[in-house]
């Protein structure tokens, strides 16, 4: 493992990199390999913090909607409850099992709203991780870095290769939330994210 990790060392420093613990333009420090905390980045982010507002909103307004459907389900079956004793035995089985139909129905097309939201949040991460990877190469280049790591995966780092927070700072400047353009989705991804 200690001699893999000195080849790729070796090999950076041999693409004509700036020696380890120089100065970059962007104020950090110079090395081969640096850092990221993909969560951070995300959820920091514009784009992240749209996504997140989106989502909290379609949960709420979901459970809200869940509990109203509740609240009418409880009472319809309530009444139906009641109604049992004047009602013939087999006209009150159609009607409890048009009930039992109508709240599996009902639960079903809930269930479908909540991994619709779910899909969305997906789907918004990967749009995401699309549209940041010109940005990160720009930050990579500029750190003199051949490959980034997962922070969270390391047991011990520097903090000074840690590229996070330069990340974030770049890709906010350059993409802004996120939002795709509101007239019929054409340009899909807003500014920059371009070759």
């Amino acid at each position: 493992m200690r001699a893999i990790g000195a080849a790729v060392l070796g090999a950076a420093l041999g693409l004509g990199m700036s020696a380890p613990g120089a100065q970059t333009v962007d104020g950090g420090i110079a090395s081969p390999v640096v850092t990221l905390d993909q969560e951070r980045l995300f959820g920091e982010t514009l784009w992240g913090k749209r996504v997140s507002r989106q989502i909290e909103e379609a949960s709420a307004a979901l459970a809200a909607e869940n509990r109203r459907i509740e609240a009418e389900l409880t009472a319809e079956e309530r009444a139906l409850t009641e109604s049992r004793p004047k009602m013939p035995a087999d006209q009150f089985q159609a009607a409890a099992e048009a009930f039992d139909d109508k709240v599996t129905t009902i639960r079903r097309d809930q269930d479908a709203k909540a991994r619709e939201i779910g899909r969305m949040q997906d789907a918004e991460r990967q749009r995401f991780l699309t549209a940041i990877l010109p940005v990160l190469s720009e930050v990579l280049r500029a750190r003199g870095a051949v490959a980034v790591l997962d922070s969270r995966a390391i047991f011990l780092a520097a903090e000074s290769i840690d590229i996070t927070d330069a990340a974030i700072e770049r890709i906010d400047a350059e993409l802004g939330d996120g939002a795709p353009a509101p007239q019929d989705g054409a340009g899909q991804g807003g500014q920059g994210g371009g070759d």
